[in-house]
C-alpha cells in the first residue's frame, strides 16, 4: 500500500500479524511492566496540611505595604506600581495630608485608597521593583484560598503591616 503526499511517494510496508501478535500477550507485558515501574517510584503527591512544600528562594507571594521605622506609610501614591502592573490589576487614589497628620504618612501624598485584585495579579514583581521609596514587596506567604471574588481583592488595609506596639 502506497500513499502519494505532495509529490512524494512514502510506501508504508503492512505485514500480516502473526499468530502471537494477535493475541496481544507480548503487549500486555510491555503494558504491566511500565505500571509495575511507576508503582515503585517516589509519590509527587504532597499531604498539604500536614506537609508544607519548599518554596524557591525567588517565591512571590502575598503583597505587603511598608512601613517605616517610626509606622508611617512609605506608599506616596506615585502609581509607579500601577503602571508597571502588566495584568492591570492595582488601583489607587492619592490624596493630600492635612496638618495633624504627619504621624501617619511620610510624604505629602499618600494612598488614601489602594487595591490588588489578585485574580488578575500574576505574581510578576513588577510592582515591587517600580515602587522607588520600597513600599510595596511581595512577600513568602502563599496567597489563601476563598470562595468568592470580592475577598480576592486587597484593600489598603489588608495589605498594610501592623503597627508596632511599643511595650
Amino acid at each position: 500500500m502506497s500513499y502519494n503526499i505532495s509529490k512524494k511517494s512514502i510506501a508504508v510496508d503492512r505485514h500480516p500479524m502473526t499468530w502471537v501478535e494477535r493475541l496481544y500477550i507480548p503487549s500486555i507485558f510491555k503494558g504491566l511492566r511500565i505500571t509495575l515501574g511507576h508503582i515503585f517510584q517516589k509519590k509527587a503527591t504532597i499531604n498539604f496540611p500536614e506537609v508544607k512544600r519548599e518554596f524557591s528562594t525567588t517565591f512571590r507571594g502575598l503583597h505587603i505595604l511598608n512601613r517605616d521605622e517610626e509606622g508611617r506609610e512609605k506608599c506616596t501614591a506615585c502609581g509607579l506600581c500601577a503602571l508597571s502592573c502588566p495584568a492591570e490589576a492595582i488601583t489607587m487614589e492619592s490624596a493630600e495630608r492635612k496638618k495633624g497628620e504627619e504621624h501617619l504618612y511620610k510624604e505629602e501624598k499618600y494612598a488614601a485608597q489602594y487595591e490588588i485584585n489578585m485574580l488578575r495579579c500574576i505574581f510578576c514583581g513588577l510592582c515591587e521593583e517600580a515602587c522607588p521609596k520600597d513600599a510595596i514587596y511581595l512577600t513568602q506567604t502563599f496567597a489563601p484560598a476563598n470562595y468568592n471574588r470580592k475577598s480576592f481583592i486587597y484593600k489598603k488595609e489588608d495589605l498594610l503591616l501592623p503597627l508596632k506596639n511599643s511595650k
